[in-house]
């Protein structure tokens, strides 16, 4: 592992299988290179990042990509969250352009350039396939932030993911049940991480959703600086603390308006009321009116 401007950088156990293959099989040059291009990808994640003011902790390199550690995870603008994501591909066009352009003007083997491109072609394009933690995996969630509550994002993003790890291991078996060619040894054990990735992290949704929850102060903070219009939540007094803070938008500040059948009395709460409830010690499945006794 190594740190550098505060944050940590290391291999996936995945890379090192990868690195040790190429090394039996003489493969060095190319795998070198294909790690300077995951590690301009990831750079270009990590440089945005910190122009938002995130905190990225920790990097994880992969054979694919990588995977970025950040403390700000769930409590950032969505917009900002797809900013970052798409950062790494541009990498790839960049230097992939620049390895065409190259080989094209003889500055380097039309044939090696011819790799170096196709290999930020497939890095890039691989990337952007809608699977956690994929960057075509936060864009999705990002997309989803503006048109769901966060606790419906979180379940259907690792819905989706699932769903197209499935289909990449598949596609990895596919050539050798149809008796055509042999197993794309590769692609499936991707295909099995990603797969395993994202079952961990379905199980995951509640921690994720309470983490959430933590970062709602800075919600608060930035619509009372700014001025911003509160969207307002109308629940039932018997409705759990938990169900309500599940209702929360990532893009919208809330007030919550808790209205009786029969009664003409409504009553108000700001969102911090819910939040405080659902990360006290008491437990959060208690009724929200509760809150107003």
């Amino acid at each position: 592992m190594i740190k550098w401007k505060g944050t940590a950088w290391s291999f996936h156990p995945l890379f090192v299988i990868v690195m040790l293959g190429s090394v039996v099989t003489g493969y060095f040059v190319e795998l070198f290179t294909l790690f300077v291009i995951v590690l301009v990808h990831e750079l270009g994640h990590v440089f945005v990042a910190k122009s938002f003011g995130w905190t990225v902790r920790e990097v994880k390199l992969l054979p694919f990509g990588g995977v970025a550690e950040v403390e700000e995870a769930g409590g950032v603008p969505a917009k900002e969250d797809a900013l970052v994501a798409i950062a790494g591909p541009l990498q790839n066009v960049w230097m992939g352009l620049a390895a065409w352009a190259c080989g094209k003007l003889g500055f380097w083997d039309p044939e090696w350039a011819a790799y170096v491109w196709q290999a930020n072609v497939m890095i890039g394009l691989f990337n952007l396939l809608p699977i956690h933690p994929l960057d075509g995996g936060k864009l999705l969630q990002a997309a989803l932030s503006y048109a769901f509550n966060y606790y419906k994002v979180l379940i259907w993003t690792a819905r989706i993911s699932l769903l197209f790890s499935v289909l990449m291991i598949a596609g990895a078996l596919l050539p050798y049940l149809t008796g055509r060619e042999g197993i794309q040894l590769n692609l499936l054990i991707v295909g099995v991480f990603l797969l395993l990735t994202n079952w961990t992290y379905y199980r995951n949704v509640p921690f994720l959703f309470y983490r959430f929850l933590m970062h709602r102060g800075r919600i608060a903070m930035k619509a009372l600086a700014l001025g911003q219009t509160a969207s307002p939540l109308i629940v039932s007094g018997r409705q759990s603390i938990i169900s309500v803070a599940r209702l929360f938008s990532r893009e919208r500040y809330h007030l919550i308006y808790m209205v009786e059948p029969g009664s003409k009395e409504v009553k108000v709460v700001p969102e911090q009321r819910i939040v405080e409830g659902c990360l006290s010690e008491r437990n959060p499945a208690r009724a929200v009116s509760e809150l107003f006794s």
